[in-house]
């Protein structure tokens, strides 16, 4: 009998169970005796040893279904090789599991921390396909994650919501976007609602050109203004610091809950403007996947199952030019994919007239 693992890691999104459903009935398909061994809560029931055999009727009815049926968390990449409370050996309990019973595979659904974790395990000797998961957009070696069109349409969605009540009360409106390090989400969010202006981490805002978009707009006539802020939005003067001198900075300052506020503070004391924050936070995850994901994670899912079939291991399922294609792990892993200052979209946007903050 063939037995494969499959587990989820991570923040969660849209369209794991329909990767997973992918996979899982690729599989059946493939294989005429097959176990699929499903780890609860991420790599925590791998080390742990918290799973389930998986029944087939466990992958019907979850296409459109959100979150993740095996549960997911979050397990630092940084803390693989650091041993547990309890002096437990993470890495060696992982193998210890897979070993144990006796897989061929682990099938891994995750973002880039996951990513490394999966390439950890391959390094480690054992047999490893991953699928790029995450919000972000933001794995390399791949055009699109499954997720994030998914939390594109949510985010979009507060942003035209936000619209109407800006234009009623003739305000400024900061939306918030998920993204820490990267700005994909907060880019497609705010080009598809019609944002004014859109500022991400990668291109540093100078807030004198915020204000001056924002006058602008006004002197055209102009009574509402709508900003795209990605959470990890940093000014031009912020991101020459060093991590420490940031950290420093900020203890002797105003704490604000996010850039969002701090923004919204600084326009406020600057224009006079009336100014809202709307933070649409884990809502970006949530609910059911678009049917753009619905449609990418079968593909996925399905050349996951092909590679496992061919015993091709070490690889990450991918997207290039809306075909499935497979990509080294050890090339992927732990390569952040960012949005770069000069690329097309960005140059597009602003020819319509939207700013970044930058010039």
């Amino acid at each position: 009998m063939m037995r494969i693992g499959i587990l989820t890691s991570g923040g969660d999104c849209q369209s794991l169970n329909a990767t997973m459903r992918g996979v899982a009935k690729a599989l059946y398909r493939l294989f005429d005796d097959i176990e699929i061994v499903g780890f609860e809560d991420g790599y925590k029931g791998l080390i742990y040893a918290n799973y389930r055999v998986m029944k087939p009727e466990e992958f019907s009815g979850i296409l459109t279904k959100g979150g993740t049926i095996l549960g997911t968390s979050r397990q630092p990449f940084k803390l693989m090789r650091i041993p547990d409370g309890n002096g437990l050996d993470k890495v060696e309990a992982m193998k210890h599991t897979y070993k144990n019973l006796k897989l061929e595979c682990l099938v891994v659904l995750g973002g880039n921390g996951s990513q490394k974790t999966a390439n950890l395990l391959r390094e480690e000797g054992l047999n490893v396909v991953s699928l790029p998961k995450t919000i972000d957009n933001d794995l390399w070696g791949t055009d699109i994650t499954f997720g994030f069109q998914s939390a594109v349409n949510v985010a979009t969605n507060a942003i035209d919501c936000i619209h109407t009540t800006a234009a009623s009360h003739g305000r400024v409106f900061i939306v918030e976007v998920m993204g820490h390090k990267v700005g994909w989400l907060t880019l497609y969010a705010g080009i598809a609602g019609g944002a004014d202006i859109i500022l991400v981490p990668e291109i540093p805002y100078d807030l004198d050109v915020v204000i001056e978009a924002l006058k602008k707009r006004t002197g055209e006539g102009k009574k509402f203004s709508i900003i795209a802020v990605a959470e990890g939005a940093i000014s031009k003067e912020n991101a020459v610091l060093t991590k420490k001198e940031l950290k420093e900075k900020k203890k002797s300052g105003v704490i604000y809950p996010s850039v969002a506020y701090e923004i919204g503070a600084q326009i406020t004391d600057r224009t006079g403007q009336e100014v809202r924050v709307t933070v649409p936070g884990h809502m970006q995850r949530g609910g059911e996947p678009c049917p753009y994901d619905r449609v990418i994670s079968t593909r996925l899912g399905a050349e996951a199952a092909k590679l496992i079939k061919n015993r091709e291991y070490g690889y990450m399922v991918a997207v290039k030019n809306n075909e499935i294609v497979k990509a080294p792990l050890a090339e992927v892993a732990g390569k952040l994919k960012t949005v770069d200052p000069e690329c097309s979209i960005v140059k597009e946007a602003k020819m319509i007239g939207i700013s970044f903050g930058d010039k």
